[in-house]
C-alpha cells in the first residue's frame, strides 16, 4: 500500500488515460476537431509539447502533510480535440515501467492561466480521482485526491 500511495500523483495522468480512452467524449460536445487555435492556446501548446514537468508532491494523511516527494512527466505533443478537450501524448515512468500513451483531458481557462481538471473519475483498480493542475509560464502547481489520499504536487516546466 506504501507503494501505491508514493505513486498515486506520478501516475495520475496514466490512469485517467485508461479510464478515460474507453468512453465517448462528453455529451453536447460538437463532432468536429476543432483546428484554430487563439493566441494562449497556441502558447499552452508550445509550453507543454516536448516538455517535461519535472517537480514534486506532497501526500497529506489524517490532515497532516507529509514530506516532499519526486515526480516527472515527460509531455511529447499536445493538440487541441475539440472545445476545452486536449490530447495529451505523455511519456510515463513509474514501476519499472515506461510507456507512451495518449490521454484526453479538460483544459479550462482562469483568465490567461490554463488549468488541467479532472474530476470524480472512477479509474478501475486504483479508485475515483479528482486534480486540478495549472500551467503558469514555467511552473506548474496543483491538487489532487484519490480515495482517502490528496495532496499537492508543483514544479518546473522544461522544454528538452
Amino acid at each position: 500500500m506504501k507503494l501505491k500511495t508514493r505513486l498515486l500523483p506520478g501516475i495520475f495522468l496514466a490512469a485517467m488515460t485508461l479510464a478515460i480512452a474507453e468512453k465517448a467524449a462528453p455529451p453536447g460536445l460538437p463532432e468536429t476537431v476543432k483546428t484554430e487555435l487563439n493566441e494562449l492556446e497556441k502558447k499552452l501548446q508550445e509550453t507543454l509539447t516536448g516538455a517535461v514537468l519535472d517537480g514534486q508532491f506532497t501526500l497529506i494523511k489524517a490532515g497532516k502533510v507529509g514530506g516532499l516527494k519526486k515526480e516527472r512527466y515527460t509531455i511529447v505533443k499536445v493538440t487541441k480535440f475539440r472545445e476545452d478537450y486536449w490530447n495529451f501524448m505523455a511519456r510515463v515512468e513509474y514501476g519499472g515501467k515506461d510507456v507512451t500513451i495518449p490521454m484526453t483531458l479538460q483544459v479550462k481557462w482562469a483568465g490567461d492561466t490554463p488549468v488541467i481538471t479532472l474530476t470524480s473519475l472512477q479509474i478501475p483498480k486504483l479508485g475515483t480521482y479528482t486534480a486540478r493542475v495549472l500551467i503558469y509560464g514555467e511552473e506548474y502547481a496543483g491538487t489532487w485526491s484519490g480515495g482517502t489520499h490528496k495532496g499537492h504536487l508543483f514544479g518546473r516546466v522544461i522544454k528538452e
